[in-house]
C-alpha cells in the first residue's frame, strides 16, 4: 500500500513538500510525480493506469490556476483523490478552489484548503485513510 502525490509542476515543489515531511514522519510509503494534465495527460492516464496494481490507495493532486489535475485523474480512477488547490494565481487560488471543489457529479474530488495548510491536511487525512486500511 502507498500514497501518490501529484503536482503539475516543478514550482509547486516547495508547496507539496509538506505532504512527503508528513508521510515520511509516518513511515506511509509514497511516490510523487510531477505531471502536467495539460501538458502531459497521457503519461498521467499510464500511470493511473498502474495505479491499482502499485497498491495506491489515495492520490494528493496539488494544482494552482485552473488546476485541471485533480479532477483529471479523479476520471481516470476510482481511487480516492485529495485535491489541494495551489495560490499560483494574483488571486491567491481562489481559482484553483472553485476548480477543484466543482468537480461535476460522478467526478469525486475531496478538496482541502488553500495551500500548505490544505497540503498538510491531506497528508493527514491519507495518513488516516492508510492506517484504517492497514489495520484492517
Amino acid at each position: 500500500m502507498k500514497i501518490w502525490i501529484f503536482m503539475g509542476s516543478t514550482s509547486d515543489r516547495d508547496t507539496m513538500a509538506s505532504a512527503e515531511e508528513i508521510l515520511q514522519k509516518e513511515n506511509i510509503p509514497f511516490e510523487t510525480f510531477i505531471h502536467s494534465a495539460h501538458r502531459e495527460p497521457e503519461k498521467i492516464r499510464e500511470l493511473i493506469g498502474k495505479a491499482r496494481d502499485e497498491g495506491v490507495i489515495a492520490i494528493i493532486a496539488g494544482a494552482g490556476l485552473a488546476a485541471h489535475l485533480p479532477g483529471f485523474i479523479a476520471s481516470l480512477t476510482d481511487i480516492p483523490v485529495l485535491g489541494v488547490p495551489l495560490a499560483a494565481s494574483t488571486i491567491g487560488g481562489i481559482d484553483s478552489l472553485l476548480s477543484i471543489v466543482q468537480m461535476p457529479a460522478g467526478v469525486p474530488v475531496a478538496t482541502f484548503g488553500i495551500g500548505k495548510h490544505g497540503v498538510k491536511n491531506a497528508a493527514l487525512f491519507a495518513s488516516r485513510l492508510y492506517r484504517r486500511i492497514e489495520n484492517r
